[in-house]
């Protein structure tokens, strides 16, 4: 499977008395689809599956194959501490025609390269789907280190890798030592030199309420090959990156930055709690500035 373009790992909506807002799940993925992303993640940690049950995460991977058909690609993310849940998640989301799935480190276990591997290698061989594997050694507390790809490269199943070290040289030994693998940008203020070292896809959780924006940078540096422009648009889109990274509320300003789209996202499941008044004042005017500034740059280029 070719990993092209921009990947979007969808948002829980959620009612004041947090249970799942299906109506406005069905809406945030109708407003991407309609705003021309590449692809769905669901159960991605910004779609908080890990204060999912098991049951809970089952239904939406079903309800969103409903509602996505086949317009375009769906991961099922299979997040789990126990290889067995993960193994779970995964066979379910083959038989509801996942198109691929997103395999990350179990997180707590602290497990060793070979251990991981031998997770994703269970995950592979339970659904014999494709696998974008997802590093994220800041929340899981270890990295899928070349032990990890080496022992993975025995399936071609592993297609992808979502690198969110934040590790310029962990960038460069994945696209010199591990080109079989395809490199997706999954932090964000990166994204220039990722698709600078060949990255094709990016995985951004702000495209959920600005995927205009993401994909204009997209377009500009792996499309056209523009990359000063490019640095224009990732200039535009860097103080939204640091609101967004700033305090440990992620999950909170990616929900509410759908709010301000127009679909209401509810509050998050707890322990994490919605932004106050300031955050969303300042989470609202960033929003405006890089749109407007992005607007004008893609209109100096038509």
């Amino acid at each position: 499977m070719q990993f092209e373009g921009i990947y979007t790992p969808v948002v829980t909506p959620h009612n004041e008395d947090h249970s799942i807002n299906e109506t406005a799940f069905a809406a945030v993925i109708e407003d991407l689809i309609a705003s021309g992303v590449h692809g769905l993640i669901i159960a991605g940690t910004t779609g908080e599956y890990y204060a999912q049950s098991v049951e809970e995460r089952f239904h939406l991977m079903l309800l969103a194959k409903e509602i996505i058909g086949t317009r375009l690609p769906m991961i099922v993310g299979t997040g789990a501490i126990r290889t067995d849940d993960a193994i779970a998640f995964a066979t379910e989301a083959k038989r509801i025609g996942a198109d691929a799935l997103l395999v990350t480190t179990p997180p707590y276990a602290y497990p060793t390269g070979r251990e991981i591997a031998l997770h994703a290698l269970a995950v592979d061989r339970a659904a014999d789907l494709p696998v974008m594997l997802y590093n994220y050694p800041g929340r899981m507390s270890v990295n899928m280190d070349e032990e990890t790809l080496d022992r993975l490269g025995r399936s071609p199943n592993f297609c992808a890798i979502k690198e969110s070290s934040g590790d310029p040289n962990r960038l460069h030994m994945l696209a010199r030592d591990y080109p079989h693998i395809q490199l997706s940008c999954g932090m964000d203020d990166q994204a220039l030199e990722f698709f600078a070292w060949g990255a094709r896809s990016w995985v951004c959780a702000g495209s959920n309420f600005a995927p205009e924006a993401h994909i204009a940078l997209y377009r500009a540096c792996a499309l056209e090959g523009d990359f000063t422009k490019g640095r224009r648009i990732m200039t535009a889109m860097l103080p939204l990156m640091r609101v967004l990274e700033q305090g440990g509320k992620f999950v909170q300003c990616i929900k509410h930055g759908v709010t301000l789209r127009g679909i209401d996202c509810g509050p998050p499941r707890r322990p994490l709690q919605p932004l106050n008044k300031d955050d969303k004042r300042e989470l609202a005017e960033v929003i405006r500035t890089m749109n407007k500034a992005i607007a004008l740059i893609e209109g100096e280029a038509s």
